[in-house]
């Protein structure tokens, strides 16, 4: 079934998810703010991980998440589709939205992301082994003279070449609202610069 025109229900729905998403990217205490990023390994298995939303973008349908350049997870999803699922306990509302991954190094919207950083925030990417590596003990691999504390602006100034940003692309949304009362599911599907949608059984 092909989606349908999007009402004015179906309108708030995505206009709500999308307010949803943005406090998930200012607001640390928002059940949003680390939802799971999933992508496929070279040899084809399926690989999941924890993210911070940094920011949620509704005029471009966009993510923003900061990573570790060096990090395997990068040529998994540089250039590849993703899934971003996230679950809002107090609303009832689980978030699934796919779209195309873009890892950006060297952008102006890199440079920016990480001059907007604090330096506290820039401090893991010292980290003198790419995340993965093998260890002998744990540790945490960073200088020992910014462990636990905050480093000065000469001190994070070898970090900026291991900071990349991920922006996703959101193509589809599927929002499943859970209820006693009945669950209801609604999947938004991006045309253009705007969106259809088709409701779906939950």
């Amino acid at each position: 079934m092909m989606p349908a025109t999007i009402d004015e229900t179906r309108q708030t729905i995505l206009d709500h998810l999308w307010q949803l998403l943005v406090r998930g990217g200012a607001d640390r205490r928002s059940p949003l703010h680390t939802p799971v990023v999933s992508s496929i390994t070279e040899a084809g298995a399926p690989d999941a991980r924890v993210m911070v939303l940094r920011k949620a973008e509704p005029a471009l349908a966009r993510l923003r998440f900061h990573t570790d350049a060096r990090s395997p997870k990068c040529p998994q999803l540089h250039g590849r589709p993703v899934c971003v699922l996230g679950y809002h306990a107090q609303e009832n509302i689980q978030l699934r939205l796919h779209g195309q991954a873009q890892v950006e190094q060297d952008t102006d919207a890199a440079t920016a992301a990480w001059s907007a950083s604090t330096l506290f925030a820039r401090r893991c990417y010292l980290a003198q082994y790419p995340p993965g590596t093998a260890l002998e003990a744990p540790a945490s691999g960073l200088p020992a003279e910014v462990e636990g504390q905050q480093p000065t602006p000469e001190q994070i100034a070898p970090a900026r070449p291991n900071f990349a940003v991920l922006h996703i692309e959101v193509q589809s949304i599927d929002w499943l609202h859970l209820a006693n009362t009945g669950h209801r599911r609604c999947r938004f599907t991006r045309e253009g610069e705007g969106w259809a949608a088709q409701w779906t059984a939950p």
